[in-house]
């Protein structure tokens, strides 16, 4: 099977994820007054759904701008560490081909990618940039065309439908394989407490300083295992 069959073919599951998922977050920007080409261009540009959801439920809360974008950006931190882990593989590919995969960098490529690169010692850049653009070829169709689906049924979705299962089980099910070392469970475990201590806090701000302290637990756990 060719890398990007294969690549292809790991990105297939988390259709049953992402399905709901974005039809879930279509529905509820239609409820806070956007209009369709506006939640489709939320799901063009941004294409990570726990900032999409973050920056949603604030600007419907009505806080100001300011904490709406620096929530939004403080969630999409991980993508640049997403980026660093992905250099030692990807860092000799051809300029516009690493700006290609950066859009196409999410949650699902990249932990297939760190995941799978591992093991494939003998790939070549060429192979692990097809792999990486396979991974891709599921989930952003089924981004963006969910999206559009729950936007244009709206209201029509029924109640029973349980989409909101999605959010939490698609974090879940990326999270869990990739509490590989202590500096990980230090960090998850952190974030976790730093959140439901801090829910209080208005705007979701708590998750603001609950990420800085998961990154700072997870950085300094990681440094005294190097220095041991």
């Amino acid at each position: 099977m060719t890398p990007f069959r294969r690549g292809v073919a790991d990105g297939l599951p988390f259709v049953v994820i992402i399905v709901p998922f974005a039809m879930m977050f279509g529905v509820l920007a239609t409820e806070a007054g956007l209009p369709l080409d506006q939640v489709m261009a939320f799901s063009t540009i941004v294409i990570a759904g726990a900032s999409q959801f973050t920056a949603l439920q604030l600007m419907d809360a009505g806080a100001p701008g300011v904490i709406v974008v620096a929530s939004a950006l403080a969630v999409n931190l991980r993508m640049a560490m997403y980026s660093a882990a992905l250099v030692p593989h990807l860092g000799r590919a051809p300029l516009l081909q690493r700006m290609g995969l950066a859009y196409l960098l999410v949650d699902q490529t990249y932990a297939l990618a760190a995941a799978t690169y591992e093991g494939r010692t003998t790939w070549t850049t060429a192979d692990r940039v097809r792999y990486f653009c396979g991974t891709a070829l599921p989930v952003f169709p089924c981004w963006v065309g969910s999206t559009w689906l729950g936007a244009a049924l709206g209201a029509r979705i029924p109640d029973a439908w349980p989409l909101d299962f999605a959010l939490p089980l698609a974090f879940l099910a990326l999270t869990g394989p990739m509490l590989r070392s202590p500096a990980h469970v230090a960090a998850a475990f952190v974030s976790v407490a730093g959140a439901l201590a801090l829910a209080w806090v208005p705007w979701n701000a708590g998750l603001l300083i609950a990420a800085l302290a998961a990154m700072a637990t997870g950085a300094e756990v990681e440094r005294r295992a190097r220095a041991a």
